[in-house]
């Protein structure tokens, strides 16, 4: 059965990796089912019924996206409180259409893993941060795959950015692609 990437970036066009990344699963059409938010959605009116169809069409899913605030961008979270709806997602014994499928992130972040540390800028791990999407999956009883991240390094005055450069990115899709394949 194919993955559902969710992906939710609101300027795909000029990302870097989320567009490699993109461009790589595009490859394998067989493989994986691309859905991206802010392209189909625009207006950011979900067709509730739709999205819950689609779900139930994969047993893997994959939330990709950049890191925003510490949290996602804000249309997948819109997506997450209009699509994971009581009576589908939780709470009947009707619902819990997510149950036992596996949901995993794909995140790219802005700064180095050594930013995402306790001895970090940021001073939590990525890990950490991201613990809210671990709890609402378990919420739904669906199962936790965890994260594939890329660091990067943040775009400062005080900060030297160094390219990325063709291998890098290359490298960085190649991985994406293996993460998923491994989701069990």
């Amino acid at each position: 059965m194919k993955t559902l990437v969710v992906v939710a970036h609101p300027d795909i066009e000029n990302s870097m990796i989320n567009k490699a990344w993109l461009t790589e699963l595009r490859k394998y059409p067989d493989l994986y089912t691309i859905h991206e938010l802010y392209k189909v959605y625009p207006d950011w009116r979900f067709d509730v019924e739709k999205e819950q169809q689609l779900i139930e069409q994969h047993e893997k899913i994959v939330l990709q996206f950049p890191v925003f605030w510490f949290s996602s961008p804000p249309l997948l979270k819109k997506w997450l409180d209009d699509v994971l709806t009581y009576g589908w997602a939780y709470g009947s014994s009707s619902g819990y259409k997510m149950k036992d499928r596996k949901v995993a992130l794909a995140v790219t972040a802005g700064i180095s893993a050594k930013g995402y540390s306790q001895e970090g800028k940021y001073k939590y791990s990525l890990d950490e941060i991201l613990r809210p999407f671990e709890i609402t999956v378990d919420y739904v009883r669906a199962k936790y795959g965890s994260f594939h991240a890329f660091y990067g390094k943040e775009n400062t005055p005080d900060a030297e950015v160094e390219p990325l450069n063709h291998h890098d990115i290359e490298r960085s899709a190649s991985e994406y692609r293996a993460f998923i394949a491994n989701l069990n």
